[in-house]
């Protein structure tokens, strides 16, 4: 369904293959109460921080001659693992907020991959709220994506084939997790976590409910994944390696090119002081 906002507002900064990523800072979840944690019966692992990257945003596809006035772009939000893993170890839903002109604008997914695609003209805030295991966190975490349906340059018509690409990295931490929560995330490949103290002893690992048994619901098969931004730490560093030698060989170039310039300039006459 359509919506009813009309202007394409524009301003957020993308590069030239119509592509944008944020990098955010930590969202640091707070430890819950006391009495929070009396309804739960796991006991909290103290001074250890369990870290989850996230990246979510939006793909947007212009349809071209099949294009109408009411939907005019399909577009697809959605949440995913940093470097797409499957999040349903530690997100048990999450529920997107759309447009109210749109049928049931309140959309609620519960199973990885946590996603929703629909069709429209303009272009609206998302706002995207996550809920957590209950051994994960008892507070939902509020997130909020421009949905961007045009890209920065339109000088000339705008492709069916390359889509705009919205995302936005992000690192949700947990202080002093449960000890269930921690022992089912301490070897999975969303979740970072640090080195354990020998005296922790965790018990086995159970499964939550949610998590899609088609191996773990990875988006590395996804039929958008060829759009998704990388936010790998191991490519981050190699590209500033690259930058960084790419700069080096640039200030030897100028160093060569100054000295040069220095060699070729005569040298001025001394003032004698007799000269008219």
């Amino acid at each position: 369904m359509s919506h009813s906002v009309a202007l394409r507002k524009q301003g957020d900064h993308q590069p030239d293959d119509g592509s944008s990523a944020t990098k955010l800072s930590r969202l640091k979840i707070g430890i819950p109460s006391e009495d929070a944690d009396k309804k739960n019966a796991n006991k909290r692992v103290k001074d250890v921080e369990i870290c989850v990257p996230i990246v979510y945003g939006t793909i947007a596809f212009y349809l071209g001659r099949k294009a109408s006035e009411s939907q005019s772009h399909k577009w697809t939000v959605y949440v995913r693992g940093a470097s797409n893993e499957d999040l349903g170890a530690v997100i048990k839903r999450v529920v997107f907020q759309l447009h109210p002109s749109f049928n049931n604008p309140r959309r609620a997914v519960d199973s990885p991959p946590f996603e929703l695609s629909e069709c429209g003209w303009g272009e609206f805030e998302i706002a995207i709220t996550l809920f957590f295991h209950n051994d994960v966190c008892d507070k939902p975490l509020d997130l909020y994506h421009h949905l961007k349906l045009y890209p920065e340059d339109e000088s000339g018509p705008q492709s069916t084939k390359k889509p705009v690409v919205v995302e936005s990295y992000n690192e949700i931490v947990f202080p002093d997790p449960y000890e269930a929560f921690l022992a089912r995330v301490r070897n999975h490949p969303a979740v970072i976590v640090p080195r354990l103290p020998a005296s922790v002893n965790l018990p086995s690992p159970v499964p939550v409910e949610s998590v899609n048994e088609k191996g773990r619901a990875d988006t590395k098969d996804h039929h958008l994944s060829q759009w998704f931004m990388n936010f790998s730490e191991a490519d981050e560093l190699l590209k500033l390696a690259a930058a960084r030698q790419e700069v080096q060989a640039h200030i030897v170039k100028l160093r060569r090119q100054l000295s040069l310039m220095e060699g070729s300039t005569p040298m001025s006459k001394p003032a004698s002081g007799y000269d008219l």
